[in-house]
């Protein structure tokens, strides 16, 4: 039933850096003991103890995986850094969880199940660290709300942090501009998906059509721009100038034809069938408002300007067609699994690239806003790589981040922890950590640390929704405007 294009399944494998030529010597790594096995409820484990254990423990959380693709279980990110963690003493350890796609509602339990397991089978650790990358770290962040006792420590990478009743409706505003107009009349289904890879398809043929004309791409850069795709998308390729607006939206169109559709257009099925229903609405959003706070608002005017369009016919077109509203039982559900109250109380680094057109950079704005809101901004340090690409990052950059959280925990205080330092203690490493996998090959690459601040985020994510903001109305808490 599930499938990606080639293409996608080709960005996906370039992007997750999986150094194929080092996998190998590194899982042949000597001194180290392995428990693997099943849990309760399907899921396997998969969990590695050096010989020199220094009591740490890593808990990682792994990333999406489409319905119906191998499911192994995973303790780490990548296979260089795997090496490094466990020469270096720690102890790795995670789940497959027992469901593939959206399945936050499974993990949260399988991962507290392989804290127990390990605690049977190897022993207490001194320190628990829970990491993980894209979906991994929307699980990282929602492990140590659930369950703040037995964490020390966390890293979410690459996370869906504005949590996931905001991410799907970002999601929606993108999908419902470029229905209303690119695709009015052709069936495309925004939600309750009935039939996803015929949805998939029909939405790839308009957007190739689309992206043939001057007037097409400018309006596949304003449902970009709704959400705020980055006009960036090969990994080691410079970011295109700020006026390169055609340039930008060739990436965009990238993202989408790529990455993005087969979420919003067919994986959304897959979610609304966990829900039971479907999680999203866009009713009270105000296109034009949405547009103005955008990092993609003057990209868009200039190419509606280029190719002859009236930006401000087709916003009130936006604004005057049907809305989409959600069904409360299902939003209920993705609250569950889960949205944010910022109440931390452990150190949190999180990571993010600056060019992510799959879960944006303006994520690390939601969490930090609700972090911020909730007292506890002390325990929150964020840091940025200057990069393209989805979860993008080095064993190097990965590495050097693992330090600085590790330092946090031995002095009690963030020292340090800026772009330049992280620089220089990716490089430290040397070489071989500074490498990037691409479908050539692995290549050197320099660490890539920058200081950066990301705009807000575009939807409301507080999970208390105590606060009215960006002109949207407010209801009860937990119960949204456009449910019905």
């Amino acid at each position: 039933m599930w499938r990606l294009t080639n293409r996608a399944i080709l960005f996906f494998a370039s992007t997750a850096i999986v150094f194929l030529l080092v996998a190998g010597t590194a899982r042949a790594q000597a001194g180290v003991t392995t428990h693997t096995g099943t849990l309760a409820d399907g899921a396997t484990f998969l969990i590695e103890v050096p010989a020199n254990w220094n009591g740490t423990l890593f808990l990682y959380s792994h990333g999406y995986v489409v319905p119906g693709s191998s499911n192994p279980a995973q303790d780490v990110g990548d296979p260089v850094t795997r090496f490094f963690m466990l020469s270096s003493g720690y102890a790795l350890a995670g789940s497959s969880y027992a469901t593939t796609g959206w399945a936050i509602h499974e993990a949260l339990l399988d991962q507290i199940a392989i804290l127990d397991l390990f605690k049977l089978i190897v022993g207490h650790p001194k320190r628990t660290i829970a990491w993980g990358h894209s979906l991994g770290g929307i699980i990282t962040a929602g492990l140590i709300q659930r369950h703040p006792g037995r964490f020390d420590a966390a890293l979410p990478m690459c996370g869906v942090l504005a949590g996931g009743v905001a991410t799907w409706n970002t999601a929606l505003d993108s999908e419902f501009a470029f229905k209303t107009l690119l695709a009015p009349g052709t069936g495309l289904q925004l939600v309750d998906i009935a039939n996803p890879v015929a949805n998939l398809d029909l939405a790839e043929v308009v957007l190739a059509e689309a992206q043939a004309t001057p007037q097409g791409r400018a309006r596949i850069a304003l449902a970009g721009a709704l959400g705020n795709l980055p006009g960036w998308f090969t990994p080691l390729s410079p970011e295109p100038a700020p006026t390169d607006f055609a340039g930008q939206e060739m990436n965009q169109f990238l993202w989408q034809q790529q990455v993005d559709f087969p979420f919003v257009f067919a994986f959304r099925a897959e979610l609304e069938a966990r829900a039971q229903g479907n999680v999203s609405w866009n009713t009270g959003v105000d296109y034009r408002k949405q547009l103005n706070r955008s990092i993609g608002r003057d990209q868009v005017r200039a190419l509606y300007e280029q190719a002859g369009l009236d930006l401000d016919a087709d916003l009130k077109t936006l604004n005057e067609t049907a809305r989409v509203s959600a069904d409360p039982e299902a939003v209920h559900y993705l609250e569950r699994n889960i949205i944010f109250d910022g109440r931390i109380h452990i150190p949190v680094l999180t990571l993010h690239t600056k060019g992510d057109g799959l879960v944006v950079v303006q994520n690390e704005s939601a969490y930090k806003k609700v972090v911020d809101e909730a007292g506890n901004e002390e325990f929150l340090r964020r840091e940025f790589v200057d990069r393209a690409g989805h979860c993008t990052f080095t064993p190097g950059e990965t590495i050097a981040a693992v330090q600085k959280l590790i330092n946090r925990l031995d002095t009690g205080r963030w020292h340090d922890v800026d772009a330049g330092e992280l620089n220089s203690a990716a490089a430290a490493l040397g070489p071989g950590f500074n490498i990037f996998g691409t479908p050539q090959g692995v290549v050197p690459v320099p660490p890539a640390y920058i200081e950066f601040d990301p705009s807000r985020y575009l939807r409301p994510f507080d999970a208390l929704m105590g606060e009215c903001e960006f002109g949207f109305l407010c209801a009860e808490p937990f119960l949204p405007l456009g449910l019905h």
